[in-house]
C-alpha cells in the first residue's frame, strides 16, 4: 500500500474559520483534489490509546488500560501501533484518489481534527498543514448565527467553540514541528491572489489564475468540499469577498446580552494563545467597546429553507427540559427507538 504522506494536505481551522471558502480555492487548483470532509481521523485518536469515547458503548477505561498493554506487547510499541492505523487512514485516502482525475494532492478540510492535532502530527509527521485563524468572535458570531439562529446561550451550552479550538489551534502552531502554513482569514478576503500564491509555493504546485475564481474555474472540484452540516454560503458566490469582516460586529448592535456573552467568551482566552491567533485581548475588546449598544439591531437574515430548519430545531431544543413533559416524551421516544433498533 502506498504511503500518502507526501500527498496529503490538512487544512486545519475552527468551524466558522473561512475553511470552506479557502477549500474551495484551493478545491480549484487542477494539482489538489478536495472532497467533502471525510471525518477520518478523529474516531482513529479515540480508539484508547491516546484517547477514549467516554460514552462509547463499552468501557473507555478497561479499553484504555487495554490499547496501552496492547501497543507496549508489539515489538516495535507504538511505533508499532501507528504504522497499523497509517495503513487503514492511507487505504481509505488512496481509494479517494481513485476519484481525483490528475491531481497530485488530497486536502482534507475536516474542522474536528483540531481537537486531534498531536495525535494527527504523529500519525503524518510528514504531511503538510494550513493553518486558517479568523477573528475569534466573527468565528463565534458566524457559528451561532448559521447554527443557533443567533441564539449565543443555547449555542455556548452545545458547545463553547472558542474555548475548545482556540487553545489547542494557538499551542500546535507554537510547539508543532510539522510542516505549516499560516493563513490570516481576514488577509486572505481582502489579498486572494496573494493567498493562493504563497499557498501554492508551500505546496510546492505552480500558481493557477483561476484558484481566486473559484466558482467559474474550468474543471473546478471546489464544489466538493462542503462540509456536513454547513449552510453553504460560500457557494453562493465565485471568489473571495470583503462582506463577512465586520458581520460580526453589525449582529451585536443593540444588543448588549451579545456583546456581554463576547466579553465573558474573551475573559476564558488566553493572552498568549490570542496573541498567536493574530488578535490581541486589547484590540478585540476596543472593537467591542465602539459596538452601538443603543443602536438598531441588524436585520435577521432571509429566511432560507435552511435557515427555517435551523430556528425550528433551536425553537424545540429551548423547550426541551429534562423535568418537563416535553423532554420527558423525547426521551422516551429515544428509549424506544432504541429498543427497537437494538
Amino acid at each position: 500500500m502506498e504511503c500518502m504522506q507526501d500527498r496529503l494536505v490538512y487544512l486545519i481551522g475552527s468551524p466558522r474559520s473561512g475553511s470552506t471558502l479557502l477549500s474551495r480555492i484551493l478545491g480549484a487548483h487542477p494539482e489538489i483534489f478536495a472532497p467533502e470532509e471525510p471525518h477520518l481521523i478523529t474516531p482513529m485518536a479515540h480508539l484508547g490509546y491516546y484517547d477514549s469515547v467516554e460514552t462509547a458503548p463499552y468501557d473507555p477505561i478497561i479499553t484504555r488500560a487495554a490499547a496501552r498493554a496492547l501497543v507496549s506487547a508489539l515489538p516495535d510499541g507504538e511505533t508499532e501501533y501507528l504504522d497499523a492505523l497509517r495503513a487503514y487512514s492511507d487505504a481509505i485516502y488512496a481509494g479517494l484518489f481513485k476519484n481525483a482525475g490528475e491531481a497530485s494532492l488530497l486536502l482534507d478540510k475536516t474542522p474536528a481534527y483540531a481537537l486531534s492535532l498531536d495525535f494527527l502530527a504523529r500519525l503524518y509527521p510528514d504531511a503538510r498543514f494550513i493553518v486558517l485563524t479568523r477573528h475569534p468572535i466573527a468565528v463565534w458570531s458566524s457559528f451561532v448565527d448559521s447554527f443557533f439562529d443567533g441564539d449565543d446561550l443555547v449555542a455556548h451550552e452545545h458547545n463553547p467553540l472558542l474555548e475548545r479550538y482556540v487553545p489547542a489551534i494557538a499551542r500546535f502552531i507554537r510547539t508543532t514541528s510539522s510542516n505549516i502554513h499560516r493563513v490570516q482569514y481576514e488577509n486572505l478576503v481582502q489579498e486572494p491572489e496573494e493567498n493562493a500564491r504563497q499557498i501554492c509555493a508551500f505546496l510546492d504546485i505552480e500558481f493557477a489564475p483561476g484558484m481566486v475564481d473559484y466558482g467559474s474555474a474550468p474543471g473546478a472540484r471546489g464544489e466538493s468540499t462542503r462540509g456536513l452540516g454547513d449552510p453553504t454560503t460560500v457557494s453562493q458566490k465565485s471568489r473571495p469577498t470583503t462582506d463577512s469582516l465586520s458581520k460580526w460586529a453589525k449582529a451585536a448592535t443593540g444588543n448588549t446580552e451579545r456583546v456581554t456573552l463576547y466579553q465573558e467568551i474573551l475573559a476564558r482566552l488566553a493572552d498568549e494563545d490570542l496573541e498567536t491567533w493574530g488578535h490581541s485581548r486589547k484590540a478585540i475588546a476596543a472593537e467591542l467597546d465602539q459596538i452601538d449598544l443603543a443602536g438598531r439591531p441588524a436585520p435577521r437574515p432571509k429566511l432560507t429553507r435552511y435557515a427555517l430548519e435551523r430556528r425550528v430545531l433551536v425553537a424545540i431544543r429551548r423547550q426541551i427540559q429534562p423535568d418537563n413533559a416535553l423532554g420527558g416524551l423525547v426521551k422516551k421516544v429515544r428509549e424506544v427507538c432504541d429498543v427497537l433498533l437494538r
